[in-house]
């Protein structure tokens, strides 16, 4: 179980069963990329899921314009395992909202490495939250929850422990969406490439008017990933 600075953790099992139930898909795509090494450190006992997940997203995903066809072969080094990181920020039990969900990159992922987590994926186009239901059915994810709507639709009516983010929009706007879905104590964290330093002087004003303070930029799997994971990390005064 994860502790609360986030610092080590096991899967919690009551009793024999396995800890996971996959439903069974297709079989996958003659280049559906296998899953290397590091995947297998990263998501330990929830392999099985994120190999299906994997196959999905090279198949279903790719033929609905969720995926690009050249990102396939990179499936586990750019999004699977980099979106997994990101749980390492995350406290046990954690309630998390996933903004700007797509093909579930990074909600998706991280329910399926920590199923101690609830999800919330927030997604507005419905070829995505179609996508992302027959995702959650055919990966039998209890822990997910799929809502068609945008972000602001859910303000003031929901919050949420932490809430995440990934290639959706530039800081600014998205502290605007982000920060009044977070419940007072929590974190907004957004995954972020290079440009975060730049970024993060533009989204000052709006951060600091969402009621947020900056915690830092955090760099995820330096060992494991090449470029890191840098993720913003926002505080919820």
């Amino acid at each position: 179980m994860w502790s609360r600075d986030g610092t080590s953790w096991c899967f919690p099992r009551r009793d024999d069963r396995p800890l996971f139930h996959v439903k069974p898909i297709r079989d996958p795509a003659p280049d559906t990329p296998s899953a290397p090494e590091v995947a297998r450190g990263v998501f330990s006992a929830a392999l099985p899921i994120a190999e299906a997940y994997a196959a999905l997203l090279a198949v279903d995903a790719t033929v609905r314009g969720l995926i690009g066809p050249r990102e396939v072969p990179r499936l586990w080094d750019r999004h699977l395992v980099n979106c997994a990181l990101v749980t390492d920020l995350v406290a046990t039990e954690a309630s998390v909202c996933d903004i700007g969900s797509g093909a579930g990159l990074p909600g998706l992922v991280m329910a399926i490495r920590r199923p101690d987590l609830t999800v919330t994926l927030v997604e507005p186009l419905l070829r995505r939250t179609s996508f992302l239901d027959e995702a959650v059915a055919q990966l039998g994810l209890a822990n997910v929850e799929v809502v068609r709507a945008r972000a602001e639709a859910l303000h003031g009516h929901r919050t949420f422990d932490v809430v995440t983010s990934r290639a959706v929009a530039p800081l600014d706007r998205l502290s605007r969406w982000s920060l009044p879905l977070v419940r007072s104590g929590g974190a907004f964290l957004a995954m972020k490439g290079s440009s975060v330093q730049a970024e993060l002087e533009s989204a000052a004003q709006a951060i600091r008017a969402g009621g947020g303070v900056v915690d830092g930029v955090v760099e995820l799997g330096r060992d494991l990933v090449d470029p890191p994971v840098r993720v913003v990390r926002v505080v919820k005064e």
